[in-house]
């Protein structure tokens, strides 16, 4: 990011440029950097942007192949193509010896770095990964943004905003807007300034949904249900991250069992450090045979629904019902 970076600043350009990887904010934001710095702030004629799998990739190679309309590049933008996995040999091929007025800017969350167009794309260009950030990074970010007006925050008040928000920067950004609007006549941000505008993630409704199962809450981890599916969450998405948070929690167990201390533990499973030991207090309350047969059982409901066996939100209901009760048959 760095080199990309400098050469944004010093006009030094590379023809190509992959950006790709699972923060969307730091992506969308270098995109539209290099497509000021590629083509200018009010250049339509020369700029020209491709989103979705339905690219047809002659047409981008035509396009290239027309010379600019009275500017030095043509500037062509491409995202979310799924060609980096399935499609992109034709693409390869010609970012090999592209027209020289051609420039090239690609955006992806995923990427097959096997693929000929990412390795055509590594050798004529510049591929730029911008991975989950972690939490020091998160946490200077938001200082930064809380000092430029000039507000301040706890450590403790801190983590719990991002507990909140979740990890991602661009729901960060949209919740710490709201969150400066609200204290506009505040010098500090407290917690219960965070908990009266900031939305709550579906990932600690899930959290909290996992405590109410553990402690065998029944009828809360019930009602935790109902009230995402009010939310419009769809029970398929809901089933996945349980799936997600019981194989989670399995793992934290298995790292916990081996002596790894929570810092560690967090890294190895992508956890940021302020809550990865509240997910060794949760994974503590499971044993790892229920754990295992819990990521089965959640498979088996999924092929169940895909199936038509049975209805996606009884899946659910029947899981919840199942590692709630008092004593579950596990087994």
């Amino acid at each position: 990011m760095q080199k990309l970076n400098e050469e944004i600043k010093s006009g030094q350009l590379r023809q190509i440029y992959l950006l790709y990887g699972e923060e969307d904010y730091l992506r969308r934001q270098y995109r539209d950097k290099l497509k000021t710095a590629l083509s200018g702030e009010e250049d339509s004629m020369n700029c020209h942007c491709f989103e979705g799998k339905d690219i047809s990739v002659g047409e981008l190679i035509d396009l290239a192949e027309t010379m600019p309309f009275f500017a030095p590049r043509r500037v062509i933008i491409i995202e979310n193509s799924g060609l980096f996995k399935h499609g992109g040999e034709q693409l390869a091929e010609y970012l090999k010896e592209p027209a020289e007025t051609a420039f090239f800017v690609l955006a992806e969350k995923e990427v097959d770095k096997r693929s000929k167009l990412f390795k055509s794309v590594s050798v004529k260009g510049r591929a730029v990964e911008f991975k989950a950030q972690d939490e020091n990074v998160l946490k200077r970010w938001v200082l930064g943004s809380l000092k430029r007006e000039n507000k301040k925050i706890t450590e403790r008040d801190l983590e719990f905003f991002l507990e909140k928000t979740g990890t991602g920067m661009e729901n960060i950004s949209k919740e710490l807007e709201k969150l400066i609007c609200y204290c506009m006549d505040k010098d500090v941000i407290g917690r219960a300034d965070i908990e009266a505008v900031c939305t709550r993630q579906i990932n600690n409704q899930i959290f909290d949904m996992m405590n109410a199962i553990a402690e065998k809450r029944q009828k809360e981890a019930m009602e935790l249900y109902y009230d995402l599916l009010t939310l419009k969450e769809p029970p398929m998405r809901i089933l996945f991250l349980l799936a997600r948070q019981f194989n989670l929690l399995l793992q934290v167990k298995e790292l916990k069992k081996k002596g790894y201390p929570v810092k560690t533990i967090g890294e190895n499973v992508g956890l940021p450090g302020f809550v990865a030991g509240k997910y060794v207090n949760q994974a503590a309350r499971f044993s790892a045979k229920d754990l295992r047969k819990a990521v089965t059982d959640c498979v088996e409901a999924e092929e169940a629904v895909k199936t038509g066996r049975m209805n996606d939100v009884l899946s659910v209901e029947l899981l919840l019902v199942k590692y709630s009760a008092a004593s579950p048959e596990n087994a």
